[in-house]
């Protein structure tokens, strides 16, 4: 059986809130992520755990079962994690992260919080600024570490990376958009659409890999503010195409924004560890990069 202990966490989660949306907003990833595991999980023990309904979920019997044996097994881990713990007490020291505005913002922040729990005698600082400079900085011996999007790092050769999150790209529309009842649809039925563009540098090259099939497309709007195109989008002034990442179904962008796929594969936005090549790393570095390790997923 191949269940993960972050796919038990989302299953307590939404048996306990009674709700695959509210399951999802108190993990803090997205609906489809939660819905996904929920699936694997019923695939893997070959029983529906959940009865759906109007107002929510309520958990099969099965599901109760399935229930009291993840709590068993996170409660067990926790206790593994408490008993090493009382080693974690001798890590200290000086940890310096370089990161972009968006992973700061939708993604470092819980990272940070796991760490700091983990090791409160670490004193962290994090430096945000452009891509290159933070890769500058790294190479250097200005920082320890860096979480960037990869691949478009631009000294590949001095550098190394792990992909810590790969997160989709979906067309992000208005409910009362003609396109919004489609089941799904492709890049040329956007053709003729007002395109809304995000001119964040980080996101540039996979938003280039994503319109190279349409080179001369004249998008209606651009902005580097995630907040100017989310209402830009709620009005219906245009479409979008952003990560998951950026997707907060929790939030009023429920009710404003849908987030739909397109029949090509979209090339994802990959969140990566990055660390300066042949660099010999201290116990403080090397216990954030098993931290950062265990948060991998997809969003």
């Amino acid at each position: 059986m191949n269940i993960t202990f972050r796919q038990m966490r989302y299953f307590i989660a939404v048996a306990e809130i009674r709700s695959i949306s509210g399951g999802a907003a108190s993990v803090g990833i997205s609906q489809s992520a939660v819905t996904d595991a929920i699936r694997f999980i019923e695939a893997e023990v070959g029983a529906e755990l959940f009865a759906r309904h109007a107002k929510g979920v309520v958990l099969t019997r099965e599901g109760q079962q399935f229930l009291r044996h993840a709590r068993n097994i996170l409660d067990a881990m926790n206790d593994i994690r408490g008993a090493i713990g009382k080693e974690a007490a001798g890590i200290e020291g000086r940890l310096m992260i370089g990161a972009t505005p968006i992973v700061t913002g939708y993604f470092l922040t819980d990272l940070l919080a796991r760490y700091r729990q983990a090791f409160p005698a670490v004193d962290i600082e994090v430096v945000e600024e452009r891509s290159d400079y933070v890769e500058h900085m790294l190479i250097n011996g200005e920082l320890d570490l860096a979480i960037l999007i990869v691949p478009g790092l631009t000294r590949p050769e001095a550098l190394d990376h792990d992909v810590l999150l790969r997160s989709d790209m979906r067309v992000w529309m208005a409910p009362r958009h003609p396109l919004s009842h489609h089941d799904s649809f492709s890049l040329a039925d956007l053709a003729e659409e007002p395109l809304i563009d995000i001119t964040r540098e980080e996101l540039q090259a996979v938003s280039n890999a994503v319109w190279q099939a349409q080179p001369h497309r004249r998008p209606a709007y651009r902005s580097a503010s995630v907040e100017a195109i989310r209402g830009l989008v709620g009005t219906n002034a245009g479409l979008a195409i952003l990560p998951d990442l950026l997707y907060r179904p929790w939030s009023l962008d429920g009710d404003r924004i849908l987030a739909k796929r397109t029949r090509e594969q979209l090339p994802t936005v990959d969140i990566g560890l990055v660390w300066r090549r042949l660099t010999r790393q201290s116990d403080v570095v090397a216990t954030f990069m098993e931290t950062a390790r265990g948060k991998r997923t997809t969003r």
